[in-house]
């Protein structure tokens, strides 16, 4: 029995535990898991405040979203919206007035009511600001292939922003009618040169009858099956139309010195059409347009700010009044005493900072305020039974047209893409067109004999994406009634790409998603069409801002800043 109690208590010995022991093994476990929490802790701590700098909260359309910045990316994606782009460079996206307000790419303002009016063009802090644009965006443009070609992208660079810091900022629509300070003064000319040009409508172009184009103050016989308001304009009616506009604007005033602007209605456009295509000297050119010089020479409105606060309206390129060694066009624009006034045209030099560029007359010519809205509600629901579209020629005698290469890809993707043959003839009814227009998502827009055509515009107000392959067709010109952000409005394809064969356009168009087509589409209809057409001069609009209301703010602005 002592033996077995012997051996009890030395295995109850052996259980004793030493305090000292005990204590040292509890404090390391303590001191390590207070160095892990610790550790998880600060970790945490940080994670949050990388969080904090990294999110934005967004309000848009009265819904919060979350958008992260990032140093690679150039506008917040909003994590909260599908991912979707926001166009605003600006850090300080707190409110909707914050993100729209001043973003001339949402093209409405409120009016002194509370109501939402569109077509009203705005400044964006991007169309100021070059330091913005990615340097993808700028790849994708023309690539200079010599010093002197990156001295000339640089100017045209440089001019496009001066124009867009002329971009009027009046934030009520009421307040930009008020003529206030912005009266026009419209000279009573000689009806040599304006109406008397268009008296021989007959033989102005051989294979035409130009009369039918001059009726109703140059918008041209009505198109009776697309409906109201719209007519069979000529891409060279520009000069009479806005003549018409300025007779009947309310700033209109009858005396000099109460004048803002001096509006020359000299018909330079028609003046020229009508020897291009006849035998004459460049005397016979240059005459009429040497005249409308000598005789503002004579006036003391002229010679007070050297034809500064003056403005002509001419209805052609600006190249067919900068005639070089092909001999077509007249001298007018070369001439030193045109170097000063305000040129508007449907098509700009890119080196010269006075001419602006302004919208092709379209087809489509509002009366109302319901004109508008009932075409935007048609074209947002319009089905587009068609992915792409061409409507065009070819242009075998050149070789840098890319015309031909659309053609052939256009056609291999029948199921995809239709092709409209203007060789034939087909394009001289607008109604065969806008109809193909309006049946499309998507209109490829090549240059022609120039690089603007008046066939973006018509796309544009058929709700249809138009698909850039020059910048020089929209980007370096229409500084006043097109945002800086042409992704919002187009899609852009290198035409040297083209050329090359480097890309299938109808594959690239294939690839966008119906999001993409969708919001393109919304924000050229809603945003973008009311300011880029030509209204009645018997209109009157409460809700919308035409092309030819944007660019008269603009011009106000643009010579209080140089006057």
């Amino acid at each position: 029995m002592r033996v077995s109690v012997s051996k009890r208590k030395l295995r109850s010995s052996k259980k004793t535990y030493d305090p000292r022991i005990f204590f040292r093994n509890n404090l390391c476990y303590v001191f390590f898991r207070s160095i892990v929490y610790l550790t998880l802790i600060t970790v945490i701590f940080f994670f949050l405040i990388y969080l904090w700098l990294s999110f934005t909260t967004l309000i848009s359309d009265n819904v919060p979203h979350i958008c992260v910045l990032s140093r690679k990316l150039n506008h917040p994606y909003c994590l909260t919206d599908g991912s979707k782009r926001v166009f605003q460079t600006s850090t300080n996206l707190t409110t909707k007035s914050d993100v729209f307000g001043k973003d001339e790419a949402s093209g409405s303002e409120e009016n002194e009511d509370g109501d939402r009016v569109y077509g009203v063009n705005v400044p964006s802090d991007s169309d100021s600001k070059t330091k913005n644009k990615s340097k993808e965006d700028e790849d994708n443009y023309t690539k200079p292939k010599s010093e002197e070609e990156v001295y000339a992208l640089r100017e045209v660079t440089k001019y496009i922003h001066i124009q867009r810091s002329w971009i009027s900022t009046r934030r009520k629509v009421g307040n930009s009618r008020s003529c206030e300070g912005k009266g026009v003064y419209v000279y009573d000319l000689p009806s040599k040169f304006n109406r008397d040009l268009l008296v021989d409508c007959i033989g102005m172009v051989p294979w035409t009858n130009m009369c039918k184009f001059f009726k109703n103050d140059g918008f041209g016989e009505p198109i009776e099956n697309l409906g109201q308001g719209w007519f069979r304009t000529h891409q060279y009616a520009l000069e009479p139309i806005l003549h018409s506009r300025v007779l009947k604007h309310p700033c209109r005033v009858y005396k000099e010195s109460q004048a803002k602007i001096f509006y020359v209605p000299f018909y330079g456009g028609f003046d020229v059409l009508r020897w291009h295509f006849k035998n004459v000297s460049n005397d016979v050119k240059d005459r009429l347009a040497i005249e409308i010089l000598e005789w503002l020479g004579s006036k003391e409105s002229w010679k007070r700010n050297a034809g500064k606060d003056h403005v002509f309206v001419l209805g052609k390129i600006s190249w067919d009044f900068r005639r070089n060694k092909f001999q077509w066009g007249s001298r007018f624009l070369d001439l030193q005493e045109m170097q000063n006034p305000t040129k508007l045209l449907i098509e700009r030099h890119p080196w010269e900072v006075n001419d602006i560029a302004i919208p092709h007359p379209t087809y489509f010519h509002p009366k109302t305020d319901y004109d508008i809205t009932s075409w935007q509600n048609k074209m947002i629901s319009k089905p587009r039974r068609n992915l792409i579209s061409f409507a065009g020629g070819a242009r075998p005698g050149n070789p840098n047209s890319i015309r031909s290469t659309l053609i052939e890809q256009c056609t291999l993707f029948s199921d995809q893409c239709r092709f409209l043959n203007c060789s034939d003839g087909s394009c001289d009814q607008p109604e065969n067109v806008i109809k193909l227009f309006q049946d499309s998502e998507f209109c490829m827009q090549p240059p022609g004999d120039s690089p603007t055509r008046k066939s973006v515009f018509d796309s544009l107000i058929s709700g249809c994406i138009p698909v850039i392959f020059d910048p020089y067709t929209a980007y370096y010109q229409y500084s006043w009634h097109l945002p800086e952000d042409h992704k919002r409005y187009s899609v852009y394809v290198n035409q040297e790409d083209v050329k090359e064969k480097r890309v299938n356009v109808v594959e690239k168009l294939m690839a966008k998603t119906l999001r993409e087509r969708e919001d393109m589409r919304s924000y050229i209809v809603h945003h973008l069409l009311p300011g880029l057409v030509y209204r009645d001069s018997n209109a009157k609009f409460d809700r919308f801002r035409d092309a030819f209301d944007i660019t008269f703010d603009n011009l106000i602005e643009k010579i209080n800043k140089l006057v």
